[in-house]
């Protein structure tokens, strides 16, 4: 029986590899899938892991409608046998629920990717459908660590290296170096130093003057 399965974890926990690897086992037994990504860093069309892996993707858009996509194929004499779906917390509602009818009315299985919270810790709507309507959900078991050594479980965004708690919901950027300057980034964080605002570069220049942070 198909299923919707909904894959989640802080970013730099391997969603995407994970993605590239799900599709890459199902294609080498015969099977046939499409490849669904939102916003990915190596920008449109693409779904690529930050190990380096990469392929061609189709972008998916305010108005891309899963259900029309996949008829398409089956109306073109192309079969479709799973849909992998990266950056699954950007869908809509509406588009979740339209991969909870593939499953249900065609037996193609849907495997999702993606976070749940954003910069504010506040739900993705396409995350917090997919909570609602997933027959699995599945934390990704590879943990990724705030700078102080704890399990990551917040994703933090930062503006000129400094962590920022507003703005609009989705802004494309990356875990990387958060001192660049101009440059929106992110970096995963523990809940206590999410709620401190304290990013690892705010905790270095913070520690020269106070020691007792790092403790």
């Amino acid at each position: 029986m198909a299923e919707l399965v909904f894959f989640t974890g802080t970013m730099d926990s391997g969603k995407s590899t994970l993605a590239l690897q799900t599709d890459h086992n199902y294609t080498a037994r015969g099977r046939r899938g499409l490849i669904f990504t939102r916003g990915d860093r190596a920008g449109a069309a693409r779904l690529s892991s930050r190990l380096g892996l990469e392929v061609n993707a189709r972008e998916v858009f305010d108005d891309t409608d899963f259900w029309a996509e996949v008829h398409a194929e089956f109306t073109g004499g192309r079969t479709v046998d799973h849909l992998v779906c990266d950056e699954a917390q950007f869908y809509s509602e509406q588009q979740v629920e339209q991969l909870a009818r593939l499953v249900d009315e065609t037996e193609i299985d849907v495997f999702a990717f993606g976070i749940t919270t954003d910069f504010r810790t506040r739900l993705f709507p396409g995350a917090a459908r997919l909570f609602e309507l997933a027959d699995r959900i599945e934390v990704l078991q590879v943990q990724s660590l705030c700078w102080c050594g704890a399990r990551a479980t917040h994703n933090a965004r930062t503006v000129d290296g400094v962590m920022v708690t507003e703005g609009d919901q989705v802004v494309i950027g990356d875990v990387g170096d958060d001192r660049a300057a101009g440059v929106v980034a992110y970096e995963v964080l523990c809940r206590r130093h999410h709620m401190r605002q304290m990013t690892a570069a705010t905790a270095r220049r913070r520690s020269a003057a106070d020691p007792s942070l790092w403790e």
